[in-house]
Protein backbone atom coordinates (compact mmCIF):
# COMPACT_ATOMS: atom_id res chain seq x y z
CA UNK A 1 0.00 0.00 0.00
CA UNK A 2 1.24 3.47 -0.91
CA UNK A 3 -0.16 6.40 1.07
CA UNK A 4 0.52 10.09 0.44
CA UNK A 5 -0.52 12.69 3.00
CA UNK A 6 -1.39 16.16 1.73
CA UNK A 7 -1.61 19.07 4.17
CA UNK A 8 -2.49 22.72 3.69
CA UNK A 9 -1.08 25.21 6.22
CA UNK A 10 -1.96 28.82 6.98
CA UNK A 11 -0.25 30.81 9.78
CA UNK A 12 1.47 27.61 10.97
CA UNK A 13 -1.89 25.90 11.49
CA UNK A 14 -3.10 22.82 9.65
CA UNK A 15 -6.16 23.93 7.67
CA UNK A 16 -6.91 20.85 5.53
CA UNK A 17 -5.47 17.40 5.14
CA UNK A 18 -6.15 14.27 3.15
CA UNK A 19 -4.53 10.87 2.71
CA UNK A 20 -4.43 9.39 -0.78
CA UNK A 21 -4.04 5.60 -1.07
CA UNK A 22 -2.76 3.79 -4.14
CA UNK A 23 -2.21 0.07 -4.40
CA UNK A 24 -1.70 -0.18 -8.18
CA UNK A 25 1.38 -2.42 -8.59
CA UNK A 26 1.86 -1.35 -12.23
CA UNK A 27 2.84 2.20 -11.20
CA UNK A 28 6.30 3.10 -9.96
CA UNK A 29 6.92 5.41 -6.97
CA UNK A 30 7.21 8.56 -9.09
CA UNK A 31 3.92 7.92 -10.89
CA UNK A 32 2.18 7.24 -7.59
CA UNK A 33 3.47 10.55 -6.17
CA UNK A 34 2.37 12.54 -9.24
CA UNK A 35 -1.04 10.85 -9.31
CA UNK A 36 -1.46 11.39 -5.55
CA UNK A 37 -0.51 15.07 -5.84
CA UNK A 38 -3.08 15.54 -8.60
CA UNK A 39 -5.77 13.90 -6.43
CA UNK A 40 -4.83 16.15 -3.50
CA UNK A 41 -5.07 19.24 -5.69
CA UNK A 42 -8.49 18.18 -7.00
CA UNK A 43 -9.72 17.61 -3.43
CA UNK A 44 -8.39 21.01 -2.31
CA UNK A 45 -9.51 22.78 -5.53
CA UNK A 46 -5.95 23.83 -6.47
CA UNK A 47 -3.90 23.90 -9.61
CA UNK A 48 -1.09 21.34 -9.64
CA UNK A 49 2.11 23.01 -8.38
CA UNK A 50 5.40 23.17 -10.24
CA UNK A 51 8.27 21.04 -8.93
CA UNK A 52 11.23 23.37 -8.35
CA UNK A 53 14.76 21.97 -7.94
CA UNK A 54 14.67 22.64 -4.20
CA UNK A 55 11.31 20.86 -3.91
CA UNK A 56 12.65 17.82 -5.74
CA UNK A 57 15.77 17.73 -3.53
CA UNK A 58 13.70 17.90 -0.33
CA UNK A 59 11.40 15.15 -1.55
CA UNK A 60 14.29 12.87 -2.51
CA UNK A 61 15.96 13.32 0.87
CA UNK A 62 12.97 13.21 3.21
CA UNK A 63 10.01 11.81 1.20
CA UNK A 64 8.37 15.11 2.14
CA UNK A 65 8.26 18.58 0.57
CA UNK A 66 6.47 21.92 0.69
CA UNK A 67 4.98 23.81 -2.22
CA UNK A 68 4.96 27.57 -1.48
CA UNK A 69 3.57 30.44 -3.56
CA UNK A 70 6.62 30.16 -5.87
CA UNK A 71 5.39 26.75 -7.03
CA UNK A 72 1.90 27.92 -8.00
CA UNK A 73 0.98 30.00 -11.03
CA UNK A 74 -2.12 31.48 -9.43
CA UNK A 75 -2.38 33.21 -6.06
CA UNK A 76 -2.93 30.87 -3.10
CA UNK A 77 -4.84 31.66 0.09
CA UNK A 78 -2.56 29.66 2.39
CA UNK A 79 1.15 29.56 3.24
CA UNK A 80 2.14 26.20 1.75
CA UNK A 81 0.99 22.77 0.66
CA UNK A 82 2.99 19.90 2.11
CA UNK A 83 3.04 16.32 0.85
CA UNK A 84 4.60 13.38 2.65
CA UNK A 85 4.81 9.67 1.95
CA UNK A 86 3.58 7.90 5.06
CA UNK A 87 3.61 4.33 3.77
CA UNK A 88 5.29 2.51 0.91
CA UNK A 89 5.19 -1.07 -0.26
Amino acid sequence: MFRLWGKEFHNNHLVKDIVICNDDPSLNRTRKVFQGLEEICVAFDLSVPIWLDSTVDDFRRHSKCRFTQDCFIEQIEFDYLEIQIIEED
